[in-house]
């Protein structure tokens, strides 16, 4: 009998069945409770809408509970889940829809008309709203809730069990196994065309199990929720294996400032899973200063180049941050700090993850030494089969089971890693490698930036400088060019200076407010 997602949630229903799983909106879902509505939802893909081992369906939604639902129902069943970005606009996600063909799409009352717009544009299938409640659900035949009841009556003798009777059999057949995809996730297109990472079951578990190595993680953490799902790190560092180790799940629907610090304060929040631009938020807020953190274990946050600036802030408070580093196409957990080495390793994206292998490799294909800059390559369980429906993709980004990140670093005699830039973003100046990244630690200090990116243009002399684009902080409109480039002095040799600065309102960023570079290039 294959292994599948849905087991570790059947298993503590027998062990801790009254145990709080998910709590979201004011509504809890234990853990008996989840995996009946797994077994129900899992019936109605299959039974109400025909549903088949490799078979795609999408869900646009806020973060809910169904999310997960769906998830592990998609597990059992050998069907693989679309989420989609909700802050994308209809074009983008049309583009999507049409690329990976869903039989259903699924959506939340926020997003509604759009859903129902964008199912009679593509065509080819319909929008059903999320609810699992009936009776606030829409008419029959628009509802997940609806279809779930038409199969109820079928299931009603093996739920009451729950032991996976012939009913269950029949109507949500355990078709999935561990190297089935589970879900296609589109990456965030910071860079051009968002790609459909195909993520197997077996990806998903090993993120799990490098989650739970990177945190400690067990049944008894009350771990906070905020990140939206539709992308691998909300979903994967740490939601999915807290549901994973049987531990409870306080799930925001959205990132919301207060909310985050009135939980951490009442709830005994003991893990948080935060980016850059989260954290900057937490800090600002008036409640940071008085909340209390007694019960929290550690901040993990995910990104590439995170300010040492908004670690020390945490650790002055005496709380570990831990990073973790990854892809889309890694599930996102490739390497990662463990809470006993954050203090000492502040700054780096730590060791390579349990589950997987790292290497460094230069621009020939070899293996760089200690302290040298190479290309991050990932190979393990976590790395995505392939590009959906895109070959070439797979095979630029492939080789030999190694992912090519394009992210560059170096790694310590530790073993530890840390962080240097963007492949894509070296500038290539008169023949020496310029890092925006290095250029950008320089400027973050300073108290009129609030932020900045450093990307290169081209010169008839040099091939490429690089170019400064900043965003003044609050107060600071008479923050100069000349000011700018004086901070270098002395931090940097010269030849990395930037050669010209350029202020702007407003940097682009994406929706997990990651700088959209191929934007900020094209304002110099």
């Amino acid at each position: 009998m294959q292994f599948t997602l849905d087991r570790w949630i059947r298993g503590h229903a027998r062990f801790t069945p009254h145990k709080i799983a998910i709590r979201c909106a004011g509504h809890s879902l234990s853990y008996a409770e989840l995996d009946r509505q797994i077994l129900r939802v899992a019936a109605a893909l299959h039974g109400g809408l025909g549903l088949r081992r490799g078979d795609r369906f999408a869900v646009y939604a806020m973060n809910c509970p169904e999310m997960f639902v769906l998830l592990f129902a998609a597990a059992r069943l050998g069907l693989i889940l679309v989420p989609l970005n909700w802050r994308l606009a209809q074009p983008e996600l049309a583009q999507i829809l049409a690329g990976s063909a869903p039989r259903a799409l699924f959506h939340d009352d926020h997003f509604a008309v759009a859903a129902g717009e964008l199912a009679a544009a593509c065509g080819g299938f319909p929008a059903l709203s999320l609810g699992l409640d009936v009776a606030a659900a829409p008419p029959a035949g628009a509802s997940l809730a609806a279809l779930c009841a038409e199969a109820d009556a079928s299931l009603a003798p093996a739920l009451a069990a729950l032991d996976g009777g012939a009913a269950i059999q029949r109507l949500a057949p355990r078709a999935g196994g561990p190297d089935d995809p589970l879900l296609i996730v589109y990456t965030s297109g910071t860079t051009g065309s968002p790609k459909g990472a195909v993520l197997a079951q077996r990806a998903l578990a090993a993120n799990v199990q490098m989650s739970q190595h990177a945190h400690d993680m067990s049944s008894a953490d009350r771990v906070l929720g905020m990140l939206p799902l539709f992308h691998v790190g909300g979903l994967n560092i740490q939601s999915l294996p807290s549901l994973a180790l049987g531990a409870t799940l306080l799930l925001h629907q959205r990132f919301d400032p207060a909310a985050v610090l009135a939980d951490l304060d009442a709830e005994r929040i003991s893990l948080c899973l935060v980016v850059p631009t989260v954290l900057e938020a937490l800090l600002a807020e008036p409640g940071w200063e008085g909340t209390r953190l007694e019960a929290l274990r550690a901040f993990a946050i995910g990104s590439t180049d995170v300010p040492l600036a908004l670690i020390d802030a945490v650790h002055a408070r005496g709380v570990p941050v831990i990073q973790v580093y990854g892809a889309t196409e890694t599930g996102p957990i490739a390497s990662y700090q463990r809470i006993d080495r954050a203090f000492d390793t502040a700054g780096s994206i730590g060791r390579a993850g349990l589950c997987c292998d790292l290497r460094l490799v230069d621009a020939a294909g070899g293996d760089v030494g200690d302290g040298e800059v190479g290309e991050i390559w990932v190979r393990g369980d976590n790395v995505l089969l392939g590009y959906w429906d895109n070959p070439a993709a797979t095979e630029r980004y492939m080789s030999d089971g190694w992912f090519r990140s394009g992210d560059l670093a170096r790694r310590d005699a530790e073993g530890n890693y840390w962080f240097t830039d963007r492949l894509k973003h070296v500038v290539i100046s008169g023949g020496e490698n310029i890092y925006p990244a290095e250029l950008e630690r320089v400027l973050r200090g300073h108290p009129g930036i609030a932020a900045v990116a450093v990307v290169g243009r081209a010169d008839a002399r040099w091939g490429e400088v690089p170019v400064a684009v900043i965003e003044r902080a609050e107060g600071a409109a008479a923050l100069s060019r000349e000011d700018v480039l004086a901070l270098f002095d002395g931090e940097l040799a010269r030849y990395k200076h930037p050669r010209d600065v350029r202020f702007v309102e407003r940097l682009p960023r994406s929706a997990l407010g990651k700088l959209l570079i191929d934007q900020v290039r094209a304002l110099v």
